[in-house]
């Protein structure tokens, strides 16, 4: 499965609108309609390429400071045709039933 990384601009808030956004029972910010302003993006090919990015761009001064973000998102579904790829084989666990093996 392919990941973005992208680094984005936190939206500042007034508390009124906090607060107005909050008794209507809506969201304050929605990234579907509006989302934040872009500073960087990353792609990657699998998770742990892009947990490694995100953590890079988190050490970044804005993001430390609160001023900007690092998102993690996860592009298209994951390619099961491969026979190399690891999750090929896999089949869900029936999280009633406890643990389980898949040797036995």
């Amino acid at each position: 499965m392919r990941f973005l990384i992208v680094r984005t601009d936190i939206r500042a808030a007034a508390d009124d609108d906090l607060a107005a956004a909050w008794a209507q029972g809506e969201r304050l910010r929605d990234e579907q309609t509006s989302p934040e302003q872009r500073r960087q993006i990353l792609r990657a090919e699998d998770r742990d390429a892009a947990l490694v990015l995100a953590r890079a761009l988190a050490s970044v001064g804005a993001v430390r400071s609160g001023r900007q973000r690092v998102k993690v998102v996860p592009v298209g579904e994951p390619d099961r045709q491969r026979p190399d790829h690891p999750f090929r084989d896999h089949q869900p666990q029936n999280p009633s039933l406890g643990p389980q093996s898949r040797f036995g």
